[in-house]
């Protein structure tokens, strides 16, 4: 049965391999043939394609009436764990700029973004952040990084520049629009990182601990002076296992920290076992509240924009570890 079961599983990752080559193939193919060499839609306006909804949302404050924004990945979404879809592959293909994270954020997207940087304009939104500001991985992987970086608001504010630059490149007729609207939500993003500091600093110094499911709020915490730790890793498709949820019991304990946070992307059974496990152990520990790592809220509310989503976080814990 062992056999059987270590043979199915190497069948189930040989058919996921081809299957992903096949999707590469059929995105090259039709990039080539020229689709994406002038506007897609045809009435002058850039046609963005974009994987989060946090890249998303910055092209459009951006872009504003001269580009059309697609999002690859809507509210709920783990871009740690995200497969490409045929849907996906034509918004790819009748785009003319792809804007995706980098640092291994869409797993295996990645190789496919490097095969259309040769055909269109594809950026990583993270290409200018200085390698000194970027966080390891914690696991020790020397190849990679977090890529959590819109945590840190002074790092999203580079990915912003990124995008304002790549528009105002491709699409130099409009490029006055393009600076005039990147000043204004720069300003915005000026504000927000204050509020951000100025709120985690009215948070009692020993109570500054968040616990989370995954290991997403690293530049969070570096940039607001929280100590941050999760169950599972930096990227969700690490495995925990009961050696994970027994240590980060005993942290909870040991710290008396009375509340730790679920996420919008990430199954709460994860963070539920911990709290299981404390109360076991005597020690009350309650779900401080959602707080969007990965994506955002749905489309029409307020935590469906970037800022809105880093002001629910903000208040969300400060509500609760106060």
């Amino acid at each position: 049965m062992k056999k059987q079961r270590k043979m199915n599983s190497a069948l189930k990752r040989l058919i996921m391999t081809l299957m992903f080559l096949a999707l590469s193939a059929v995105v090259l193919a039709g990039c080539a043939s020229g689709s994406g060499s002038e506007t897609a839609n045809g009435d002058g306006k850039l046609k963005i394609t974009a994987t989060t909804g946090m890249i998303a949302n910055v092209a459009a404050e951006v872009g504003g009436d001269d580009v059309v924004v697609t999002g690859l990945m809507g509210s709920g979404i783990d871009p740690h764990l995200y497969k490409a879809s045929q849907g996906d592959v034509k918004k790819l293909d009748q785009a003319d700029i792809i804007f995706y994270n980098g640092l291994h954020l869409e797993g295996k997207m990645g190789e496919m973004f490097e095969k259309l940087e040769k055909l269109k304009p594809t950026v990583a939104v993270s290409s200018q952040i200085p390698q000194s500001e970027l966080h390891g991985n914690p696991n020790g992987d020397s190849t990679t990084h977090d890529p959590h970086i819109w945590f840190n608001v002074k790092l999203w504010m580079s990915a912003t520049e990124v995008i304002r630059d790549t528009l105002m490149e491709k699409d130099p007729a409009n490029e006055a629009g393009y600076k005039e609207r990147a000043e204004a939500y720069l300003a915005k993003l000026e504000e927000l990182d204050q509020y951000a500091r100025e709120q985690m600093a009215t948070i009692p110094e020993k109570g500054r601990i968040l616990v989370t499911a995954h290991d997403a709020f690293g530049y969070f915490g570096a940039a607001y002076g929280l100590e941050v730790t999760g169950l599972q890793g930096m990227n969700t498709m690490s495995e925990y296992g009961s050696k994970d949820v027994s240590e980060l019991r005993d942290f909870l304990v040991e710290k008396q920290i009375k509340a730790v946070f679920i996420e919008s992307s990430v199954p709460r059974k994860s963070i539920d076992s911990v709290i299981e496990g404390a109360q076991k152990l005597g020690h009350v520990v309650t779900i401080g509240g959602e707080l969007f790592s990965d994506a955002m809220g749905d489309p029409g509310t307020v935590e469906g924009t970037y800022i809105g989503m880093v002001k629910h976080n903000v208040d969300t814990i400060v509500n609760a570890l106060k």
